[in-house]
């Protein structure tokens, strides 16, 4: 049995996220029914860094599976591409030793969030990115970005559906906001995220752009742990998996 990892990137437009759901259209699904083919019938289960919800976008996801058949991985890249729809791309592929796990053994992960700020929407960025009507004060969102960085407990900042149990502290290693052509990107490395976390903090940040928060509440709002304090969960279109770091 050889064990196989695999980075892809896919747009999430068109998929009920990453992971199975019955009757829906998801990356998983897509992944493991090329891979049925390939393997005339058999089916071989993939495991995902993570999950990635309906509409999230990913340039760096990874996964694993394991296989009886002897391909090499420039083999594995180019039978799996064949198969695949045209918003899945395996874009490397290597063989890797049996205590590998995608999941499990990730260290970090890299999002990246873009904000479109214009006073109408655009037809053509709409799955791509969040529209913002308004303006927003660049410089306090990068001071709010301040004081997310470092290790906390973000219950605040993840919804309350989240299925996680035990702690919620995670370390974000770098949060940053900055000005990209149209609007913002937000830039978040960390050890872990929560479910929904990116999006929560990326509302809130916005929040304190728009001046309904001051850069300075972020502690207080961290202290609180209460989800109920800070604002929506915004849209799924901007987000990107961009990376997953492994030893």
């Amino acid at each position: 049995m050889t064990r196989i990892k695999c980075t892809l990137a896919y747009d999430g437009s068109n998929f009920y996220g990453f992971q199975i759901q019955p009757d829906k259209r998801t990356v998983a699904g897509e992944l493991e029914q090329a891979l049925k083919k390939i393997h005339k019938g058999e089916s071989i289960r993939i495991q995902g860094s993570g999950r990635t919800d309906t509409g999230v976008h990913a340039e760096g996801q990874v996964i694993h599976f394991d296989s009886k058949l002897s391909l090499g991985a420039d083999n594995w890249k180019k039978a799996l591409n064949a198969l695949l729809p045209d918003d899945i791309f395996i874009k490397a592929a290597e063989i890797v030793s049996e205590d590998f796990h995608a999941r499990f053994n990730a260290k970090m992960k890299e999002y990246h969030y873009y904000v479109r700020t214009s006073p109408e929407r655009d037809v053509f960025s709409r799955n791509y990115a969040y529209h913002v009507p308004e303006q927003l004060n660049l410089t306090k969102m990068q001071d709010a970005c301040a004081y997310l960085k470092g290790t906390h407990d973000f219950t605040t900042f993840s919804s309350v559906k989240a299925t996680v149990q035990g702690s919620r502290v995670r370390t974000l290693y770098t949060v940053t906001c900055e000005e990209h052509p149209n609007g913002f990107r937000f830039v978040f490395i960390g050890d872990g995220f929560l479910y929904n976390m990116v999006r929560i903090l990326v509302s809130f940040l916005l929040d304190v752009g728009r001046g309904k928060w001051q850069p300075e509440e972020t502690l207080e709002l961290l202290a609180a742990k209460d989800r109920t304090r800070v604002g929506k969960t915004i849209g799924p279109e901007g987000l990107y998996l961009v990376r997953v770091v492994y030893e």
